[in-house]
């Protein structure tokens, strides 16, 4: 694996701007990757081996995801909507799993580890790259019931909703007495549905500033 301020760098360039949460989550990937007993995660075999289990959607989630190359489209990143500054890395081969918390005390202790930074920002940047691994996180061995129909590889289970006759994979349908459910029909979802449209309508309707940027464009 490459060396962390090189990870840094790289982090920080893909997830947009350096901050102190890519410093948090690019040495809690280092720290969680070596608890598994794993030291070149992004590439083949080892690849395979890895789920991560992140519980924030901030900034170090993206380093996390960075460092370690899991990713949703691979169903080895997952995600748990926790607001816990945390992630839990789970070496599929051994079965071992260590979930690295963030502490809080580390953002009290920024003043004594970089004491000449001037700026809350900077000085919590700085102070988070000196700080040992035992003042920076907690660490907890944890066991992982992972599903197997959680699992990376093949679609391996489809099922059409009752109601809307929507697919669901991998077993994300909700059994009621009507049937199996997608979950927005079965418990609501995040978005109204206003009415069903064409791709055609959809792209006509658009707001005319769109129109007249991609007309400047070409």
């Amino acid at each position: 694996m490459e060396d962390f301020e090189s990870l840094l760098v790289s982090s920080a360039h893909a997830h947009g701007h350096l901050c102190p949460g890519q410093v948090i989550g690019v040495r809690m990937a280092l720290l969680g990757c070596t608890l598994v007993g794993l030291d070149n995660p992004r590439c083949l075999p080892q690849l395979k081996k890895l789920i991560v289990y992140v519980e924030m959607d901030r900034c170090a989630a993206d380093a996390v995801a960075h460092v370690t190359g899991v990713k949703l489209g691979r169903r080895s990143l997952k995600f748990r909507d926790y607001g816990i500054m945390a992630a839990t890395f789970v070496n599929l081969e051994t079965g071992r799993a260590f979930r690295v918390l963030s502490t809080e005390e580390s953002r009290d202790l920024a003043a004594v580890y970089a004491p000449e930074v001037v700026g809350k920002s900077a000085q919590q940047l700085e102070a988070y790259r000196r700080m040992p691994d035992e003042v920076l996180f907690r660490v907890q061995e944890v066991s992982v019931a992972i599903d197997p129909l959680d699992l990376p590889g093949p679609t391996r289970r489809k099922t059409a909703c009752t109601r809307c006759g929507q697919i669901v994979r991998d077993g994300k349908e909700v059994h009621t007495p009507e049937g199996p459910l997608c979950v927005p029909c079965a418990r609501g979802a995040y978005f109204t549905c206003v009415r069903e449209v064409s791709v055609n309508e959809a792209l006509q309707s658009r707001p005319s500033k769109i129109h007249s940027t991609a007309a400047q464009r070409a």
